[in-house]
């Protein structure tokens, strides 16, 4: 992580006003190279969540189930969901209702925590480690992981007049940093079961008719038409 857990992690090679000679030891980059992409993920595998507050209940909790903890170039780790159309750092989450980050929180003991559990941050240091590149080509794969807590997302290209759910099969880390979220194209499906990988899967950020990211709850409440759903979407369409 940054700050005083990383501390050590850059050198200086000669002046102390220099910052061109400044050396980030994890990157192996010039520190003003270092645009804080992210450089690996490992997927969250034990329920843990995020924790955010909006400005219509400021005094009451919500969660969401984070979906994998993101490596940055800086060396910080961050747990990520997906976030209206994005994958997005949950201390960086932003809606329509003003959605604030306020930590994380581990279901199974009800422990809350602001910053990334020492297991992942390990994880994520030796795997990057042990699978840095020194140079990627622009849209290569670095990595893909499943999706793991039923991520769906919304398509429409007639403004919500109808609209398809369709489950996010896997997340793709790109050598720019970018993430994005892979749907099944049915009729290229060659062989079962279609998993990260496949040439069947395609970014659903890339397609036009992509609008928002729900998660397996609200996409099944969608499904089953219900008012509050359909609301909630309704909010969303209006802003």
């Amino acid at each position: 992580m940054s700050g005083p857990d990383r501390e050590g992690s850059r050198m200086k090679t000669q002046t102390s006003t220099d910052r061109s000679n400044v050396i980030d030891l994890f990157s192996r980059r010039p520190i003003d190279e270092v645009v804080d992409r992210v450089v690996r993920l490992a997927p969250e595998l034990d329920g843990l969540e995020m924790l955010y507050t909006n400005d219509t209940s400021p005094d009451r909790l919500y969660s969401l189930k984070v979906v994998c903890w993101a490596l940055r170039e800086s060396g910080e780790v961050v747990g990520m969901v997906p976030w209206l159309n994005q994958i997005v750092p949950c201390t960086e989450i932003n809606d329509p209702l003003n959605g604030h980050w306020e930590g994380y929180r581990d279901p199974g003991t009800n422990e809350i925590f602001y910053t990334a559990p020492r297991h992942k941050i390990m994880e994520l240091e030796l795997a990057e480690e042990y699978y840095h590149l020194e140079s990627v080509k622009e849209g290569q794969t670095v990595q893909e992981i499943p999706d793991s807590i039923g991520t769906h997302a919304v398509l429409t290209d007639n403004g919500f007049r109808s609209f398809i759910l369709i489950e996010v099969l896997s997340w793709r880390l790109l050598a720019d940093g970018t993430v994005h979220a892979m749907l099944v194209d049915e009729e290229k499906v060659k062989s079962t079961p279609v998993l990260p990988g496949d040439p069947c899967l395609y970014p659903a950020q890339e397609k036009k008719e992509f609008k928002y990211f729900f998660q397996h709850r609200i996409a099944n409440k969608i499904k089953e038409q219900d008012p509050e759903a359909l609301a909630a979407i309704s909010m969303l369409i209006e802003n």
